[in-house]
């Protein structure tokens, strides 16, 4: 039998795709990530004597404020994460991969209510701004800033829970 060159990369190209074809048969399941109550935060509103109030997870690292709610299919309305950046800055977020409707209140250094972005698009990869410089960012269920009356100028406080 002689072997020839050409036959060589036909070789190569069928033992590929079959690889490949036995390879997509796997599953990969999902796990969902569940909410980890890390604080309670309130918001005063201004000329009022309401308060509202949730239970909060905080995002305070580089890698939790980069995946934020990602991949989460859940939110309580009680529910909402706040992000705390080191310092004050015009902020920049997006919706990719996240599968929530949102609304993003931004609050500067003295938690003071500076901008908020209502109904932000589930999966959309266009930039949301805070317009002001901000330091912090609270993320609810898309509808509640309006259900609950937030306002600029309203101010939070929070409690981060002691580690266990």
């Amino acid at each position: 039998m002689k072997f020839t060159y050409s036959a060589l990369p036909l070789g190569l190209f069928l033992l590929l795709l079959f690889a490949c074809k036995e390879s997509s048969t796997i599953k990969v399941a999902e796990k969902s990530i569940e909410f980890n109550k890390e604080g309670h935060l309130m918001i005063s509103q201004s000329g009022k004597e309401k308060t509202t109030s949730f239970d909060i997870e905080i995002a305070d690292n580089p890698y939790e404020r980069q995946t934020g709610l990602m991949y989460r299919n859940t939110l309580e309305i009680n529910q909402g994460m706040l992000f705390a950046f080191e310092q004050e800055a015009v902020l920049n977020f997006y919706m990719k991969n996240t599968p929530l409707a949102l609304d993003l209140i931004f609050l500067n250094k003295e938690l003071e209510i500076v901008h908020i972005h209502k109904n932000a698009i589930p999966k959309d990869p266009t930039g949301i701004s805070s317009v002001k410089p901000a330091q912090y960012v609270f993320e609810i269920q898309a509808g509640l800033s309006d259900q609950y009356e937030i306002q600029e100028g309203d101010q939070i406080t929070y409690q981060k829970l002691e580690s266990k």
